[in-house]
């Protein structure tokens, strides 16, 4: 039992307990609300911006291009290529996609995504470049002599004081042939003739956008451009048939064969070239001239003859197209040039592979291909493509990349487009960009003999999209070719130079897209 002075004690102490717990519980309630009030002025606030120490190059590359830290953290994106195109950079990620079982992360297919390390081009840029396309050549101002400039600005303002004169001339004729001066007929009629012929100078000056196409593929645009003449003149025949649609058809009819004279202005001086056996090629192209002149001039008056015996305007057309169009096949065919375009190198690689000779040059000119259908023309090799071209899976970019590490491109095939690609890197030269023209070449003739399958075998002379090799597939084609071109390619540039062959990459037109490091 407790003494009496230990429960006096106890009684004593009690007061003093309960004014404790009526002070931790005012405390209490008071940290609470504290704490809430706390916690809702930090959700309210916004997230802090990172320290400048935390923003790496890499990071801040991915700023530019659009992605914030949330977005690189988060999907953990690899950077697995860099490409530069006409100044401008861009970087490609891919997703990781776990590990393998030897350690090495695996990218997700189907994956790769592109960042302009730029910011967009200003509208004016955008416009000055449009137009530099048009009246300038290709690398200006390094790709001509410093006279160019002086040159064109004053044929510019010759042909700008030749057109409006031409105005006030077409009148004057209008009225020699009896038109009165005093009715608005010839001003109407001088300004209707001066639409169709303005149709005609624009269309010309848009296609005059081709550039280099009439250096590499002249044969074809040249062939081409007669075929658009012939279209320009059934246009203006055209005409009588429905005269109320006079100014549109006419229009178009110019726009036809200025397009044409544009191609056979383009192509004259290199084929003239062809044949000048020395510094005489100045005196081949005036007789050249003479002699179709004189053509013309007979062709004109057996016309005249014709004419007076009233034929059948859709006969006499259709049978003087058909020999124009046949003479102009033929002629394109006689020209035997020494370079080797996209077209005579394919002719001369696949005669290399199958039979280990060069064709000469009378050989390898016959066999190229004059008339290319638009509708129908797949070319199973690109040159110079953009990354996102040619790479769909990381994974493939991955697998083929160290075979070409001593090299200054990079080849491979994409199954779901059917084509061979050749990407160069930043340091490719000339002798480069042939190399890998051959490697695709070779690589094409790889894939092509890879399937075994007899039934695919008549498809696939017609379709190259049918051969699907797998990744480990196409490690293997690209080791092979690899061997092939080592040994091959020298062997390949002495038969061709002893043929008389002149190898050049520019006449292969490739692509301005180029692979650079990772670090620069």
């Amino acid at each position: 039992m407790r003494s009496n002075s230990e429960k006096s004690a106890m009684k004593l102490k009690h007061p003093s307990n309960s004014a404790s717990q009526t002070i931790t519980s005012t405390d209490t309630r008071l940290l609470v609300r504290e704490t809430l009030r706390i916690s809702a002025n930090l959700a309210s606030a916004p997230p802090p911006y990172p320290s400048a120490e935390a923003v790496t190059p890499e990071r801040q590359d991915l700023r530019l291009g659009g992605l914030s830290d949330d977005q690189f953290v988060d999907s953990s994106l690899r950077v697995i290529c860099c490409e530069e195109i006409d100044g401008r950079r861009w970087k490609y990620l891919a997703e990781n996609d776990g590990f393998r079982s030897h350690g090495s992360k695996q990218l997700k297919k189907n994956c790769i995504r592109s960042v302009c390390l730029q910011s967009p081009q200003a509208p004016v840029d955008e416009l000055t470049a449009f137009i530099r396309s048009y009246v300038v050549p290709e690398g200006f101002p390094d790709s001509v002599t410093p006279s160019y400039v002086p040159y064109m600005t004053w044929r510019a303002l010759k042909y700008f004081f030749g057109g409006a004169m031409g105005v006030f001339t077409t009148q004057t004729l209008l009225s020699s042939v009896g038109v009165s001066r005093n009715s608005a007929v010839p001003g109407a009629v001088a300004i209707n003739w001066i639409i169709k012929d303005g149709a005609g100078r624009v269309g010309k000056m848009l296609f005059a956008r081709q550039g280099k196409k009439f250096d590499y593929d002249l044969k074809q645009l040249r062939f081409a451009g007669d075929i658009m003449m012939e279209l320009g003149a059934g246009l203006e025949l055209a005409t009588a048939a429905v005269p109320h649609f006079f100014l549109p058809l006419a229009c178009v009819a110019n726009v036809s064969k200025n397009v044409a004279a544009v191609t056979s202005a383009s192509t004259r001086t290199p084929i003239y070239k062809a044949f000048a056996r020395g510094e005489n090629i100045g005196d081949v192209t005036a007789k050249g001239e003479c002699v179709a002149n004189m053509a013309d001039l007979l062709g004109t008056g057996l016309s005249i003859l014709l004419s007076k015996q009233n034929p059948s305007l859709v006969t006499t057309f259709t049978l003087l197209s058909c020999g124009y169009l046949m003479s102009s096949y033929q002629e394109v065919k006689s020209v035997v040039l020494h370079t080797l375009n996209r077209a005579r190198f394919t002719v001369a690689v696949e005669s290399f592979l199958k039979t280990g000779q060069v064709p000469t040059l009378h050989e390898g000119n016959s066999m190229e291909h004059i008339l290319n259908l638009p509708w129908k023309e797949h070319r199973p090799i690109v040159l110079g493509p953009r990354f996102k071209d040619a790479f769909e899976d990381p994974n493939s970019y991955l697998a083929v990349e160290p075979i070409f590490e001593k090299e200054q491109y990079i080849v491979t095939y994409n199954p779901s487009k059917g084509k061979i690609y050749a990407l160069f890197k930043d340091q490719a030269k000339s002798d480069d960009i042939l190399k890998a023209a051959f490697h695709a070449h070779v690589l094409l003739h790889i894939v092509r003999t890879s399937n075994k399958n007899p039934s695919s075998l008549g498809k696939r002379e017609h379709d190259f999209s049918v051969v699907r090799p797998t990744l480990s597939d196409l490690q293997s084609h690209n080791a092979e070719s690899y061997k092939m071109v080592s040994a091959l390619y020298g062997p390949f540039k002495n038969k061709a130079t002893e043929q008389g062959w002149v190898m050049s990459e520019s006449l292969l037109n490739p692509g301005r897209a180029r692979l650079s490091e990772l670090g620069s």
